[in-house]
């Protein structure tokens, strides 16, 4: 098989035949940088393609295994990153207009752990404006691969997409209030948001410090670990990085979840919830149950102030890593993220530390709820696949922002680490996914739990029809 046969081939899968020299890394690089020059016209997933230092990464990675120095699985490896990451060797707009010129003089640490790993950048990711909730009005946004009628997802859209369409063989994105499960979801790949402080955060680009989570976005739970085991650990740049051992994510992986503990609130899971997201949480249960896993009924705790809390605790966080720029160039900024900003400016020192209280009270009741289970199971959000019709009344619609962020900002709100993973199809064809979410820094279960999950299921081996 030729590297030309091989884009929807899983990161671990090409990195072994890149290792044992079946194929050259410049082969699968080329090959994708020509899928990317084919098809992203269309599909709008990179800001900025990275051709020329690829292609060199490439050659040293080539050089590196025949000489038997074989750095781990993503050696040689063509991946991409959201771009709010810091590249000294190339433009970080976040998104946005004022930063389109923006060229840092070093890569943010996941970059570099990414490259020290060998792994092969592509280019960068578009995203929403600042990593917030819409693209800026000037940039045209990604388009779902799976139809351009689709929501290709928030803000990680360029990190879905491509990750979806066979542009690269994983990715980052970011999650702040949901913005690796949205986009792994609306695309039908999977996304591993880890602990927040797990992942350092030196060199990205901020939406809101506290709720800010960086991980990888890929074709399967195992390629997930791969990625995370490069770029996860203490980081001398970013204080907030947890100084704790960073596992091997890809060791006992046995298939079996004999003994593992899944909680489940089908109250909380279920109300509101459209129908096929619901079957997908569903038969995603019967699987982990044949599997060996132990269901148990739970009570989650009420959610509904963290989520309303979330938008003017964001919008708090984000003033602050905007100070530079706003409202002083406010006439540059789109209408959502200056919105939030604007929310953020109009709280008062008491509005914050009454959330503050309530997120820390939720934080303990959560982390108490993980003394008697291992995992939760949760839908990916209550509507499945939306269209860009109905995400186009986003803003007129209560109902559907809570909607849309029920099964997500909790966990930023927590910090909890979760995975999103392909669960199904809605009738007309669009990704259904779930998650599990598990306790803090034992992204190691999450991990083992998806890979038990997707060896006997084929939904993240399904693929969109292009060329």
């Amino acid at each position: 098989m030729s590297a030309r046969d091989l884009h929807y081939s899983g990161l671990v899968e090409i990195g072994q035949r890149i290792q044992k020299r079946e194929v050259s890394s410049v082969e699968a690089t080329q090959a994708q940088l020509d899928r990317i020059a084919s098809l992203d016209g269309r599909l709008k997933s990179y800001a900025h393609v990275m051709a020329a230092s690829a292609l060199q990464q490439a050659e040293v990675a080539d050089a590196e295994i025949a000489a038997g120095a074989a750095r781990g699985p993503l050696h040689g490896v063509p991946i991409a990153v959201k771009d709010l990451c810091w590249t000294k060797d190339a433009p970080t707009a976040a998104g946005m207009t004022i930063y389109r010129d923006n060229r840092p003089s070093e890569d943010a640490t996941v970059v570099a752990r990414l490259k020290a790993a060998g792994a092969i950048i592509l280019g960068k990711l578009q995203l929403t404006e600042g990593a917030y909730a819409d693209h800026h009005p000037q940039i045209e946004p990604p388009r779902n691969p799976w139809s351009e009628a689709l929501w290709s997802g928030a803000s990680s859209s360029g990190s879905g997409v491509a990750t979806a369409a066979g542009l690269c063989y994983g990715s980052l994105g970011s999650d702040t209030g949901g913005s690796i499960r949205f986009p792994s979801a609306a695309n039908g790949i999977t996304g591993l948001k880890p602990t927040w402080g797990r992942v350092s955060r030196y060199g990205v680009f901020e939406l809101a410090a506290t709720l800010d989570h960086i991980g990888p976005m890929a074709r399967s739970a195992v390629d997930c670990g791969a990625m995370l085991g490069a770029i996860a650990g203490a980081d001398l740049k970013d204080p907030t990085a947890v100084p704790v051992p960073v596992p091997n994510y890809l060791a006992n992986l046995s298939g079996s979840l004999r003994g593992v503990r899944i909680g489940i609130d089908r109250r909380w899971t279920s109300e509101g919830v459209d129908a096929a997201s619901a079957r997908a949480l569903l038969e995603a249960l019967g699987v982990v149950t044949a599997l060996g896993a132990e269901i148990h009924e739970v009570f989650f705790p009420d959610p509904t102030d963290v989520i309303t809390d979330w938008f003017p605790l964001c919008g708090v966080e984000t003033a602050v890593a905007h100070e530079a720029t706003y409202p002083s160039r406010k006439p540059e900024y789109g209408p959502g993220l200056a919105g939030l900003i604007d929310l953020g400016l109009q709280q008062s020192g008491k509005d914050y530390q009454k959330i503050v209280l309530r997120r820390e009270a939720f934080k303990g009741m959560v982390r108490a709820l993980f003394e008697k289970v291992d995992l939760l199971a949760v839908p990916a959000q209550t509507f499945a696949a939306p269209t860009l019709d109905k995400m186009a009344t986003l803003g007129e619609n209560p109902e559907l922002i809570t909607g849309l962020l029920r099964f997500s900002c909790p966990f930023d709100m927590t910090g909890s680490p979760t995975i999103t993973l392909p669960g199904g199809f809605t009738e007309s064809g669009g990704p259904v996914a779930f998650q599990f979410v598990g306790r803090h820094l034992d992204e190691a279960r999450l991990v083992a739990a998806g890979d038990a999950f997707q060896r006997v299921t084929d939904w993240h081996r399904r693929h969109p029809s292009l060329l």
